[in-house]
């Protein structure tokens, strides 16, 4: 019995949902062909060596299984066909596998391994993602609370400037009234007696004259 591991690359924008189902297919055809399924390894999107179909990133599998060869025609042309899979490759990482259940138990084993793994990585993505949103609502919190104080603030400095303002116009407006009463009415009030005088004395003279 030999070992092969068969390495595809699927567009990294597929969903889990179509991932996993291009995986129970591949399981299908394992089992169909009599090859023994050990694990499937997920790595995880990986940035591409050169762009392939215009996409730089790839989501990468490697279905580890046992078998004589026969199924691998048929595992690939699945792979060919499916759109989603950008580049495949089987490779025979054993040539004889003697202990043949015991390499199954150890495929197993690995796979529950990787299994908490991805549950681990799963639950802390989903911490990070609750934390980012806390940070960015109280960011945004403080910021409308700092623009609220700010606006208040604003609104304070208006309202101190307009009653300044009106207190100065009532004690410029007091000075000038003062001013104007004291300068203009006593000359005028000293001019109007003179004049009187004047006129008395001529209209005195003018009937001495007469007489």
């Amino acid at each position: 019995m030999r070992e092969y591991e068969t390495t595809f690359i699927v567009q990294p924008e597929i969903s889990e949902e179509g991932n996993a189902a291009l995986l129970t297919k591949l399981d299908g055809i394992l089992a169909t062909g009599g090859a023994t399924r050990l694990m499937c390894e997920d790595h995880g999107k990986r940035k591409l060596a050169y762009e392939i179909k215009k996409f730089h990133k790839g989501h990468y599998y490697t279905l580890m299984f046992l078998d004589e060869g026969q199924v691998v025609p048929d595992l690939e042309r699945v792979l060919r066909l499916d759109e989603s899979v950008l580049r495949f490759l089987t490779i025979q990482a054993e040539e004889a596998v003697a202990d043949v259940e015991g390499r199954i138990a150890a495929g197993a084993e690995a796979e529950l391994e990787q299994s908490k793994r991805a549950a681990e990585r799963v639950a802390r993505e989903a911490e990070e993602a609750e934390a980012r949103r806390l940070a960015e609502e109280t960011a945004q919190r403080e910021a409308e609370e700092a623009a609220a104080r700010a606006e208040a603030e604003g609104e304070a400095a208006a309202a101190e400037s307009t009653e300044g303002g009106d207190d100065a116009t009532a004690s410029d407006q007091a000075p000038v009234a003062e001013t104007a009463t004291a300068s203009d009415q006593a000359p005028v009030a000293e001019t109007a007696e003179p004049v009187a005088d004047d006129d008395s004395s001529e209209s005195t003279s003018d009937e001495g004259e007469k007489s």
